[in-house]
Protein backbone atom coordinates (compact mmCIF):
# COMPACT_ATOMS: atom_id res chain seq x y z
CA UNK A 1 0.00 0.00 0.00
CA UNK A 2 1.42 3.45 -1.06
CA UNK A 3 0.05 6.54 0.69
CA UNK A 4 1.55 9.91 -0.47
CA UNK A 5 4.87 8.42 -1.21
CA UNK A 6 5.02 6.36 2.02
CA UNK A 7 5.26 2.66 1.59
CA UNK A 8 2.73 1.07 3.95
CA UNK A 9 2.87 -2.71 3.90
CA UNK A 10 -0.23 -4.77 3.93
CA UNK A 11 -1.55 -6.02 7.15
CA UNK A 12 0.26 -9.04 8.36
CA UNK A 13 -1.51 -12.21 9.16
CA UNK A 14 -1.29 -11.44 12.79
CA UNK A 15 -3.04 -8.15 12.22
CA UNK A 16 0.05 -5.82 12.36
CA UNK A 17 1.15 -3.44 9.71
CA UNK A 18 4.73 -3.61 8.22
CA UNK A 19 5.70 -0.05 7.69
CA UNK A 20 8.72 -0.14 5.28
CA UNK A 21 9.05 3.43 4.20
CA UNK A 22 12.07 3.48 1.95
CA UNK A 23 11.88 6.82 0.14
CA UNK A 24 10.40 10.15 1.07
CA UNK A 25 8.51 12.49 -1.16
CA UNK A 26 11.68 14.02 -2.58
CA UNK A 27 13.07 10.63 -3.38
CA UNK A 28 15.60 10.80 -0.54
CA UNK A 29 16.46 7.78 1.48
CA UNK A 30 14.75 7.58 4.85
CA UNK A 31 16.68 6.55 7.87
CA UNK A 32 15.52 3.14 9.05
CA UNK A 33 14.17 2.07 5.69
CA UNK A 34 16.13 -1.15 5.87
CA UNK A 35 14.74 -1.81 9.32
CA UNK A 36 11.06 -0.94 9.01
CA UNK A 37 9.01 -0.22 12.07
CA UNK A 38 6.05 -2.42 12.62
CA UNK A 39 3.00 -0.41 13.64
CA UNK A 40 -0.21 -1.89 14.90
CA UNK A 41 -3.33 -1.19 12.98
CA UNK A 42 -4.80 0.61 15.85
CA UNK A 43 -1.82 3.00 15.94
CA UNK A 44 -1.71 3.44 12.19
CA UNK A 45 -3.87 6.52 12.07
CA UNK A 46 -1.87 8.19 14.74
CA UNK A 47 1.37 7.18 13.09
CA UNK A 48 0.17 8.52 9.74
CA UNK A 49 -0.73 11.80 11.31
CA UNK A 50 2.67 11.98 12.89
CA UNK A 51 4.33 11.20 9.57
CA UNK A 52 2.25 13.79 7.84
CA UNK A 53 3.23 16.33 10.41
CA UNK A 54 6.85 15.38 9.98
CA UNK A 55 6.48 15.57 6.21
CA UNK A 56 4.94 19.01 6.49
CA UNK A 57 7.74 20.17 8.79
CA UNK A 58 10.27 18.69 6.44
CA UNK A 59 8.74 20.59 3.53
CA UNK A 60 8.86 23.81 5.50
CA UNK A 61 12.46 23.09 6.40
CA UNK A 62 13.27 22.52 2.78
CA UNK A 63 11.57 25.73 1.81
CA UNK A 64 13.51 27.52 4.52
CA UNK A 65 16.67 25.81 3.33
CA UNK A 66 15.98 26.92 -0.23
CA UNK A 67 15.23 30.42 1.01
CA UNK A 68 18.45 30.43 3.01
CA UNK A 69 20.33 29.07 0.00
CA UNK A 70 18.93 31.86 -2.17
CA UNK A 71 19.79 34.43 0.46
CA UNK A 72 23.25 32.92 0.85
CA UNK A 73 23.77 32.95 -2.91
CA UNK A 74 22.65 36.58 -2.96
CA UNK A 75 25.03 37.37 -0.13
CA UNK A 76 27.83 35.52 -1.92
CA UNK A 77 27.12 37.46 -5.10
CA UNK A 78 27.11 40.70 -3.15
CA UNK A 79 30.36 39.64 -1.49
CA UNK A 80 31.89 38.79 -4.84
CA UNK A 81 30.78 42.14 -6.22
CA UNK A 82 32.19 43.84 -3.14
CA UNK A 83 35.50 42.02 -3.55
CA UNK A 84 35.58 42.90 -7.26
CA UNK A 85 34.83 46.52 -6.46
CA UNK A 86 37.47 46.45 -3.73
CA UNK A 87 40.03 45.08 -6.20
CA UNK A 88 39.02 47.68 -8.74
CA UNK A 89 39.29 50.33 -6.03
CA UNK A 90 42.79 49.11 -5.11
CA UNK A 91 43.81 49.11 -8.76
CA UNK A 92 42.41 52.60 -9.15
CA UNK A 93 44.31 53.65 -6.01
CA UNK A 94 47.52 52.29 -7.50
CA UNK A 95 46.86 54.09 -10.78
CA UNK A 96 46.04 57.23 -8.82
CA UNK A 97 49.29 56.89 -6.89
CA UNK A 98 51.23 56.48 -10.13
CA UNK A 99 49.48 59.53 -11.57
CA UNK A 100 50.16 61.45 -8.36
CA UNK A 101 53.87 60.60 -8.58
CA UNK A 102 53.90 61.56 -12.25
CA UNK A 103 52.09 64.78 -11.39
CA UNK A 104 54.62 65.49 -8.64
CA UNK A 105 57.50 64.86 -11.05
CA UNK A 106 55.80 67.04 -13.64
CA UNK A 107 55.29 69.72 -11.02
CA UNK A 108 59.00 69.62 -10.07
CA UNK A 109 59.96 69.74 -13.74
CA UNK A 110 57.55 72.60 -14.26
CA UNK A 111 59.03 74.50 -11.32
CA UNK A 112 62.56 73.89 -12.60
CA UNK A 113 61.53 74.91 -16.11
CA UNK A 114 59.83 77.99 -14.73
CA UNK A 115 63.02 78.90 -12.86
CA UNK A 116 65.10 78.36 -16.00
CA UNK A 117 62.66 80.44 -18.00
CA UNK A 118 62.89 83.17 -15.38
CA UNK A 119 66.71 83.08 -15.50
CA UNK A 120 66.69 83.13 -19.28
CA UNK A 121 64.20 85.97 -19.18
CA UNK A 122 66.55 87.91 -16.90
CA UNK A 123 69.47 87.15 -19.19
CA UNK A 124 67.42 88.14 -22.20
CA UNK A 125 66.46 91.38 -20.49
CA UNK A 126 70.13 92.09 -19.76
CA UNK A 127 71.04 91.21 -23.36
CA UNK A 128 68.28 93.48 -24.62
CA UNK A 129 69.59 96.31 -22.46
CA UNK A 130 73.12 95.69 -23.75
CA UNK A 131 71.76 95.53 -27.27
CA UNK A 132 70.00 98.84 -26.77
CA UNK A 133 73.23 100.38 -25.47
CA UNK A 134 75.15 98.83 -28.38
CA UNK A 135 72.50 100.13 -30.76
CA UNK A 136 72.91 103.62 -29.36
CA UNK A 137 76.68 103.29 -29.61
CA UNK A 138 76.37 101.98 -33.15
CA UNK A 139 74.07 104.84 -34.03
CA UNK A 140 76.57 107.31 -32.60
CA UNK A 141 79.40 105.59 -34.51
CA UNK A 142 77.28 105.66 -37.66
CA UNK A 143 76.71 109.35 -37.21
CA UNK A 144 80.45 109.84 -36.66
CA UNK A 145 81.15 107.80 -39.77
CA UNK A 146 78.71 109.89 -41.77
CA UNK A 147 80.37 113.00 -40.40
CA UNK A 148 83.80 111.59 -41.30
CA UNK A 149 82.56 110.71 -44.78
CA UNK A 150 81.17 114.19 -45.12
CA UNK A 151 84.48 115.66 -44.03
CA UNK A 152 86.39 113.34 -46.38
CA UNK A 153 84.17 114.27 -49.28
CA UNK A 154 84.38 117.97 -48.44
CA UNK A 155 86.92 120.56 -49.33
CA UNK A 156 89.32 119.42 -46.58
CA UNK A 157 88.65 115.70 -47.02
CA UNK A 158 90.41 112.73 -48.60
CA UNK A 159 90.53 114.31 -52.03
CA UNK A 160 92.22 117.35 -50.61
CA UNK A 161 94.65 115.08 -48.76
CA UNK A 162 95.52 113.27 -51.98
CA UNK A 163 96.05 116.61 -53.68
CA UNK A 164 98.30 117.75 -50.84
CA UNK A 165 100.27 114.51 -51.05
CA UNK A 166 100.66 114.96 -54.78
CA UNK A 167 101.81 118.54 -54.27
CA UNK A 168 104.24 117.37 -51.60
CA UNK A 169 105.66 114.71 -53.91
CA UNK A 170 105.94 117.27 -56.68
CA UNK A 171 107.80 119.54 -54.30
CA UNK A 172 110.05 116.66 -53.20
CA UNK A 173 110.61 115.76 -56.83
CA UNK A 174 111.58 119.35 -57.61
CA UNK A 175 114.05 119.44 -54.71
CA UNK A 176 115.58 116.10 -55.77
CA UNK A 177 115.97 117.47 -59.29
CA UNK A 178 117.98 120.30 -57.75
CA UNK A 179 120.12 117.76 -55.90
CA UNK A 180 120.57 115.77 -59.11
CA UNK A 181 121.62 118.95 -60.87
CA UNK A 182 123.95 119.85 -58.03
CA UNK A 183 125.47 116.37 -57.82
CA UNK A 184 124.99 114.65 -61.19
CA UNK A 185 125.83 110.95 -61.35
CA UNK A 186 126.98 110.05 -64.85
CA UNK A 187 129.02 107.36 -66.58
CA UNK A 188 132.54 107.59 -68.01
CA UNK A 189 134.48 105.41 -70.39
CA UNK A 190 137.89 105.78 -68.78
CA UNK A 191 139.58 102.92 -66.91
CA UNK A 192 139.53 103.69 -63.18
CA UNK A 193 142.75 103.82 -61.20
CA UNK A 194 143.07 100.80 -58.91
CA UNK A 195 139.94 99.06 -57.72
CA UNK A 196 136.66 101.07 -57.45
CA UNK A 197 134.47 101.01 -54.39
CA UNK A 198 131.52 99.80 -56.50
CA UNK A 199 133.34 96.66 -57.63
CA UNK A 200 135.68 95.58 -54.80
CA UNK A 201 134.62 92.81 -52.39
CA UNK A 202 135.07 93.06 -48.64
CA UNK A 203 133.82 91.45 -45.44
CA UNK A 204 130.82 93.78 -45.02
CA UNK A 205 128.63 92.37 -47.77
CA UNK A 206 125.03 91.83 -46.60
CA UNK A 207 124.00 89.48 -49.41
CA UNK A 208 123.54 89.33 -53.17
CA UNK A 209 120.63 91.13 -54.85
CA UNK A 210 117.70 89.18 -56.26
CA UNK A 211 117.62 88.23 -59.95
CA UNK A 212 114.78 90.70 -60.57
CA UNK A 213 116.91 93.68 -59.53
CA UNK A 214 118.35 95.83 -62.29
CA UNK A 215 122.13 96.13 -62.19
CA UNK A 216 124.02 98.82 -64.09
CA UNK A 217 126.07 97.32 -66.85
CA UNK A 218 129.05 99.57 -66.06
CA UNK A 219 128.70 100.47 -62.37
CA UNK A 220 132.46 101.02 -62.11
CA UNK A 221 132.27 103.80 -64.70
CA UNK A 222 129.85 106.00 -62.72
CA UNK A 223 131.09 109.36 -61.48
CA UNK A 224 129.67 112.19 -59.36
CA UNK A 225 130.65 115.64 -60.54
CA UNK A 226 133.26 113.91 -62.70
CA UNK A 227 134.87 112.19 -59.71
CA UNK A 228 135.09 108.43 -59.45
CA UNK A 229 135.09 106.49 -56.18
CA UNK A 230 138.42 104.62 -55.96
CA UNK A 231 139.99 102.91 -53.00
CA UNK A 232 142.41 100.06 -52.47
CA UNK A 233 141.35 96.81 -50.78
CA UNK A 234 140.80 97.01 -47.03
CA UNK A 235 143.34 96.12 -44.36
CA UNK A 236 146.26 97.08 -46.63
CA UNK A 237 148.58 100.05 -46.50
CA UNK A 238 148.11 102.61 -49.22
CA UNK A 239 151.09 104.48 -50.67
CA UNK A 240 149.52 105.61 -53.95
CA UNK A 241 148.84 109.02 -55.40
CA UNK A 242 147.42 111.41 -52.82
CA UNK A 243 145.41 113.14 -55.54
CA UNK A 244 143.38 109.98 -56.14
CA UNK A 245 142.78 109.70 -52.40
CA UNK A 246 141.60 113.30 -52.29
CA UNK A 247 139.30 112.77 -55.27
CA UNK A 248 137.70 109.77 -53.58
CA UNK A 249 137.26 111.78 -50.37
CA UNK A 250 135.66 114.60 -52.36
CA UNK A 251 133.33 112.14 -54.13
CA UNK A 252 132.30 110.58 -50.83
CA UNK A 253 131.65 114.04 -49.42
CA UNK A 254 129.39 114.78 -52.39
CA UNK A 255 127.50 111.50 -51.92
CA UNK A 256 127.12 112.13 -48.18
CA UNK A 257 125.77 115.64 -48.80
CA UNK A 258 123.34 114.36 -51.45
CA UNK A 259 122.10 111.57 -49.15
CA UNK A 260 121.65 114.05 -46.30
CA UNK A 261 119.65 116.43 -48.52
CA UNK A 262 117.44 113.65 -49.92
CA UNK A 263 116.71 112.23 -46.45
CA UNK A 264 115.71 115.68 -45.18
CA UNK A 265 113.47 116.31 -48.21
CA UNK A 266 111.79 112.90 -47.81
CA UNK A 267 111.62 113.39 -44.01
CA UNK A 268 113.34 110.06 -43.36
CA UNK A 269 115.73 109.94 -40.36
CA UNK A 270 118.88 108.08 -41.37
CA UNK A 271 119.81 104.98 -39.42
CA UNK A 272 123.45 106.01 -39.63
CA UNK A 273 123.54 109.81 -39.29
CA UNK A 274 126.09 111.88 -41.19
CA UNK A 275 128.38 114.64 -39.96
CA UNK A 276 129.06 116.65 -43.06
CA UNK A 277 132.45 118.21 -43.61
CA UNK A 278 133.07 118.13 -47.32
CA UNK A 279 135.96 115.82 -48.05
CA UNK A 280 136.30 115.24 -44.30
CA UNK A 281 132.79 113.91 -43.59
CA UNK A 282 131.98 111.25 -41.00
CA UNK A 283 129.22 108.71 -40.49
CA UNK A 284 127.93 107.63 -37.05
CA UNK A 285 127.32 104.07 -35.87
CA UNK A 286 125.62 103.51 -32.51
CA UNK A 287 126.51 99.79 -32.43
CA UNK A 288 129.48 98.73 -30.22
CA UNK A 289 132.79 97.81 -31.81
CA UNK A 290 133.29 94.15 -32.72
CA UNK A 291 136.88 94.09 -31.40
CA UNK A 292 135.72 94.73 -27.80
CA UNK A 293 135.90 91.98 -25.19
CA UNK A 294 132.82 90.86 -23.28
CA UNK A 295 133.66 93.03 -20.25
CA UNK A 296 134.41 96.01 -22.46
CA UNK A 297 131.20 95.36 -24.37
CA UNK A 298 129.11 95.45 -21.16
CA UNK A 299 130.85 98.60 -20.03
CA UNK A 300 130.42 100.17 -23.47
CA UNK A 301 126.69 99.31 -23.51
CA UNK A 302 126.28 100.88 -20.08
CA UNK A 303 128.14 104.00 -21.17
CA UNK A 304 126.17 104.10 -24.43
CA UNK A 305 122.89 103.96 -22.56
CA UNK A 306 124.10 106.80 -20.32
CA UNK A 307 125.77 109.06 -22.91
CA UNK A 308 124.48 107.64 -26.25
CA UNK A 309 127.72 108.72 -27.91
CA UNK A 310 128.12 107.10 -31.34
CA UNK A 311 131.26 105.81 -33.01
CA UNK A 312 132.45 107.91 -35.94
CA UNK A 313 133.88 106.43 -39.08
CA UNK A 314 135.64 108.62 -41.67
CA UNK A 315 134.41 108.84 -45.25
CA UNK A 316 137.99 109.41 -46.34
CA UNK A 317 141.34 107.66 -46.09
CA UNK A 318 142.58 108.27 -42.56
CA UNK A 319 146.27 107.51 -42.20
CA UNK A 320 147.71 104.57 -44.11
CA UNK A 321 144.89 102.01 -43.50
CA UNK A 322 141.58 101.73 -45.33
CA UNK A 323 139.53 99.52 -42.95
CA UNK A 324 137.60 102.30 -41.17
CA UNK A 325 136.97 104.15 -44.43
CA UNK A 326 135.70 100.97 -46.08
CA UNK A 327 133.27 100.37 -43.22
CA UNK A 328 132.13 104.01 -43.39
CA UNK A 329 131.34 103.59 -47.11
CA UNK A 330 129.41 100.40 -46.25
CA UNK A 331 127.28 102.34 -43.73
CA UNK A 332 126.72 105.10 -46.29
CA UNK A 333 125.42 102.51 -48.73
CA UNK A 334 123.10 101.19 -45.98
CA UNK A 335 121.62 104.70 -45.69
CA UNK A 336 121.03 104.66 -49.45
CA UNK A 337 119.39 101.24 -49.11
CA UNK A 338 117.13 102.66 -46.38
CA UNK A 339 115.98 105.49 -48.66
CA UNK A 340 115.39 103.08 -51.55
CA UNK A 341 113.29 100.82 -49.34
CA UNK A 342 111.28 103.83 -48.17
CA UNK A 343 110.09 104.49 -51.72
CA UNK A 344 109.46 100.77 -52.31
CA UNK A 345 112.61 99.86 -54.28
CA UNK A 346 115.23 97.23 -53.55
CA UNK A 347 118.90 98.10 -53.29
CA UNK A 348 121.23 97.20 -56.15
CA UNK A 349 123.69 95.72 -53.67
CA UNK A 350 126.23 96.70 -51.01
CA UNK A 351 128.96 97.55 -53.55
CA UNK A 352 127.00 100.01 -55.69
CA UNK A 353 127.06 103.37 -53.90
CA UNK A 354 126.83 105.62 -56.96
CA UNK A 355 124.47 103.21 -58.73
CA UNK A 356 122.10 103.22 -55.75
CA UNK A 357 122.25 107.03 -55.55
CA UNK A 358 121.52 107.36 -59.27
CA UNK A 359 118.64 104.85 -59.04
CA UNK A 360 117.19 106.73 -56.05
CA UNK A 361 117.22 110.08 -57.82
CA UNK A 362 115.91 108.53 -61.06
CA UNK A 363 112.87 106.93 -59.41
CA UNK A 364 112.00 110.07 -57.44
CA UNK A 365 112.13 112.10 -60.64
CA UNK A 366 109.86 109.68 -62.49
CA UNK A 367 106.05 109.77 -62.78
CA UNK A 368 105.79 106.60 -60.75
CA UNK A 369 106.80 108.49 -57.63
CA UNK A 370 104.00 111.05 -58.08
CA UNK A 371 101.38 108.29 -58.30
CA UNK A 372 102.97 106.19 -55.53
Amino acid sequence: MDTDGINVPDRSPDGSTDVATRMNFDGEAIEGADNPKIVDWEDLQQELARLWSLSSALGKAKERKASLARRLESIIEVRKESIRQHNELEEMKQKLEVKRLALSSSSMHFNKTSENVKNQKDQLSAAIRMLLVAGKTLDAAHQQLQEANRLLSGERGYGNLKNLQKLLRLRQQHMIIQVSTLYPVKGMNEQAFGETIDSHSDGYSTGSPSPNESRPSHSSSLTILGLQLTILPSKKKFFGDKKEVQKSANALGYVAHAVSLISSYLDVPLRYPLRLGGSRSYIHDYAPLVEMTSSDLVANLASTSMTAKPTEFPLFLEGQYTTRATYAIFLLNKDLEQLLNYIGVQSLGPRHVLANLKELMRIIQSEEYICW
